[in-house]
């Protein structure tokens, strides 16, 4: 830490970015908080990143959807934490609180989470894209904050312009199950696919629920001739 960031943490000291405890350093959340997050860790589905309740932790086993192959676009998914209680805030606080300083804490928690993607190879960090009338009504895209926060850290380049969502969708949310599928089909399309064509990708966003909106992504970035698709998000609806 330089003596200007000393300075400025005396006079504005940081704090849990959950409960507002002061921190002695510039760490995101207490121990309190952090204890509380329940962490996606080994053993989960070697592909789809499920977690499992029990299983050997040091062998790849995969879940049995990924065994009977469900058509699923993706190399490998892997999320950072469980989307509950302990955690929601985290999210809701970036997504809808203008709380953008937690984009740099979950990047560093996105970085672990992907460590089997990065170990794979990966080319390219793709934040899914918003609508532009949600892109103006929000001001910011939380995927892109997060996309460029972990950039920092793993030095893979973002491709913040090759694909947008030129139809404007419901929210997923108001939706469950096939009629979240049926929300986001067609909803995106690769504008540059030369940017796309044999590259590994890692789409970005904060959450999975079903997955419906990172699945119709990557199918078009499969056919712009994506070498590999990966979905990494901060959290997941387990």
């Amino acid at each position: 830490m330089n003596v200007w960031q000393k300075i400025l943490n005396s006079v504005l000291p940081p704090r849990c970015i959950l409960c507002g405890k002061i921190l002695n350093e510039e760490e995101g959340l207490c121990p309190e908080c952090f204890n509380e997050i329940n962490f996606i860790s080994r053993p989960y589905c070697a592909r789809c990143g499920r977690p499992f309740a029990e299983a050997p932790s040091d062998e790849k086993l995969l879940c049995p959807s990924c065994i009977k192959g469900d058509g699923m676009p993706f190399r490998m998914c892997r999320s950072s934490f469980h989307y509950d209680d302990a955690s929601k805030n985290l999210i809701l606080g970036l997504k809808f609180m203008d709380k953008t300083e937690n984009a740099g804490v979950l990047a560093r928690f996105l970085f672990q989470a992907g460590h089997d993607i990065w170990a794979a190879g990966a080319d390219l960090l793709l934040p899914v894209p918003l609508h532009y009338t949600r892109l103006i009504k929000r001001r910011y895209n939380q995927s892109a904050l997060l996309a460029g926060e972990l950039e920092k850290l793993v030095l893979i380049p973002v491709d913040y312009n090759s694909v947008v969502r030129h139809k404007k969708t419901r929210p997923q949310v108001e939706f469950s199950g096939h009629e979240r599928i049926k929300n986001v089909k067609g909803a995106f399309l690769v504008r540059h696919p030369e940017q796309i064509r044999n590259k590994k990708i890692v789409l970005i966003d904060d959450v999975m629920t079903t997955g419906s909106t990172l699945k119709e992504c990557a199918l078009v970035l499969q056919k712009a001739g994506a070498a590999s698709v990966d979905a990494l998000t901060v959290a997941r609806v387990c």
